[in-house]
């Protein structure tokens, strides 16, 4: 049985209303910096790296799971319909990524308050989360 345009169309539209966003996509959720209002420079420094490697990686995952589904949705919509049942969307990694942006921007905002010297540390997180973004885009350049 072939499909005619408005079910190839609808299938598409629905297809990409489920499909994941890439890391950069995911809005970053407000995290309250209080609390961190115990914590001492040494402590903000600590939880500084510890979530940014955790976001780093969940952007990592986040962006996996982003392609997975539109490779399926290419799959679904040009060669097998079925495949469309593959796509994951958005879930609970994307909340977590959206929550470790929100951790990080509040350590940032308490650090900036109680006048830790982090700057230095905040450069080296961003810059690893810049060539995180940086080295995909060119991977994803190179396989269009």
């Amino acid at each position: 049985m072939f499909m005619n345009g408005r079910t190839i169309a609808l299938a598409l539209v629905i297809a990409l209303a489920g499909c994941a966003k890439s890391s950069e996509e995911v809005s970053t959720s407000y995290v309250s910096p209080i609390q961190y209002a115990n914590h001492d420079c040494g402590q903000l420094r600590g939880e500084l790296t510890r979530v940014n490697r955790q976001l780093v990686q969940k952007m990592r995952s986040q962006d996996g799971r982003a392609d997975s589904d539109a490779l399926a949705t290419g799959v679904g919509v040009v060669l097998f319909w079925p495949a469309l049942f593959f796509i994951k969307g958005d879930d609970e990694h994307a909340g977590e990524l959206a929550r470790l942006k929100g951790e990080f921007n509040a350590i940032e905002q308490s650090a900036i308050e109680k006048r830790c010297n982090l700057a230095d540390e905040m450069r080296r997180a961003r810059e690893e989360q810049k060539s995180y973004i940086d080295e995909r885009n060119r991977r994803n350049q190179i396989n269009q």
